[in-house]
């Protein structure tokens, strides 16, 4: 599996598909279809997609060779009309993460993914059970961040349009809008209807922020990871040097809220904190497994803590699931979000795009978090209003020892100071 920077998304993970070269299906060498009719051609080059890469050899008890003979046999007249057959498509496999994205769609996620985007801020998925949509995390300091929207809030309306039966591509397409202007959302949550009206804007996202602490366990570093963006590990890199140039005594990694982002960098990320160990498994639907490994380049040793909560979600869920395995850190906080898939994003002929399920992810020791989430080390649970009152009413709380996550980070590291443990130690 080879795991590049250039084609990709994800909230857990990217790889590259290779060229797929077959003689039967009406497919010639470079994977395309033999179609005159450029629409029903596109159809078909996501079908094929999937025939030969998605993770479920049986596509969750799909007949899906009968699937494309009832989706080529449609007439197409014009581009959205066969966008509309292949997400209902899409829709057979039962699986929120396996999606298409027409061109604005494919080019909006890609630049979320450099760390610029325009919208409100939040990232969304469908619960597999539910089908209802929800909210993986809102995004620090955004829009829909300061207007109180939280991780889990299941978004039942847009603009008073039900969300009943919605993709997340669609209410993406209705969530987004030009900077200033206003969308409506009727949230759910704990069996009460919220109503948020929000502005949108043009967000340019700092993945990385961080500060020395005074605290009763000594000096210690405070890095809040907020998104793995193309530059979170240039930003995680120059925090912890920073950090380390003022000789902290240890560090708080606060995960919390953080949707995740892209492989590539949650493995770099792992790597300044561990010299060795794995760092993740993949598993493809042959059973192979794919291992990513510390390289020895760790940036340091000193004690570590990391705050996670029901919004750390997928490339969260591989940096602390690495970091707990190792035991090179402690988890402190909530059970985390359960996003244990690994999608791989293909750019199609047309300029559109597709996020398909490729494998599942186990973190070191084995386990498989999908749907479970990573348990941590020290539960301390925020209630709803807590987390509201600390991460926009009280926000200077954050980060300090009136932020209940935070002091049982700085009391724990202080116990390590006094018995002069480190998790680590440099050969």
């Amino acid at each position: 599996m080879v795991i590049t920077k250039s084609k990709l998304v994800l909230s857990a993970t990217v790889v590259t598909l290779s060229t797929i070269a077959v003689t039967s299906l009406g497919i010639h060498s470079s994977g395309q279809a033999l179609f005159q009719d450029s629409h029903k051609d596109l159809v078909d080059e996501v079908w094929q997609i999937i025939y030969y890469r998605y993770v479920d050899g049986t596509f969750n008890q799909v007949d899906w060779q009968a699937v494309r003979k009832e989706y080529l046999s449609k007439s197409y007249t014009d581009k959205k009309e066969a966008y509309t057959s292949i997400r209902e498509m899409l829709k057979k496999l039962e699986d929120p993460y396996t999606r298409f994205m027409d061109p604005d769609e494919f080019k909006n996620m890609q630049v979320d993914t450099s760390g610029e985007l325009t919208g409100i801020g939040i990232t969304i998925s469908q619960d597999e059970k539910t089908k209802q949509l929800v909210v993986i995390a809102p995004i620090e300091d955004t829009p829909a961040f300061k207007a109180g929207i939280l991780a889990k809030d299941a978004i039942i309306e847009i603009d008073g349009k039900s969300t009943k039966g919605m993709d997340t591509n669609d209410a993406v397409s209705l969530i987004r809008g030009e900077a200033g202007s206003r969308v409506k959302l009727t949230i759910l949550r704990n069996g009460q209807k919220k109503l948020f009206n929000i502005q949108r804007a043009r967000i340019e996202i700092h993945p990385v922020r961080y500060s020395e602490k005074n605290t009763p366990a000594g000096n210690i570093g405070y890095i809040r990871l907020n998104q793995f963006s193309a530059n979170a590990s240039k930003e995680m890199k120059d925090a912890i040097k920073k950090l380390e140039a003022k000789k902290v005594s240890g560090y708080v990694l606060d995960l919390r809220g953080n949707p995740g982002g892209l492989l590539y960098s949650s493995i770099e990320i792992a790597q300044m904190w561990m010299d060795k160990g794995t760092i993740v498994f993949t598993i493809d639907r042959q059973g192979s497994q794919d291992k990513q490994v510390a390289n020895g380049s760790a940036l340091t040793n000193k004690p570590l803590m990391i705050l996670v909560d029901k919004g750390s979600a997928s490339a969260s869920e591989i940096l602390s699931g690495a970091l707990q395995d190792n035991k090179r850190a402690t988890l402190i906080g909530d059970q985390t979000f359960g996003k244990g898939l690994v999608q791989s994003v293909q750019p199609l002929k047309s300029g559109a795009g597709l996020a398909v399920t490729i494998a599942k992810y186990h973190t070191p020791s084995g386990k498989d978090i999908n749907k479970h989430g990573i348990d941590p080390d020290i539960k301390v649970e925020l209630t709803d209003a807590q987390r509201q009152d600390l991460w926009l009413r009280e926000r200077d709380k954050l980060g300090t020892l009136e932020d209940p996550q935070f002091a049982k980070a700085v009391e724990l590291l202080g116990k390590q100071a006094s018995q002069n443990t480190d998790p680590i130690k440099k050969n």
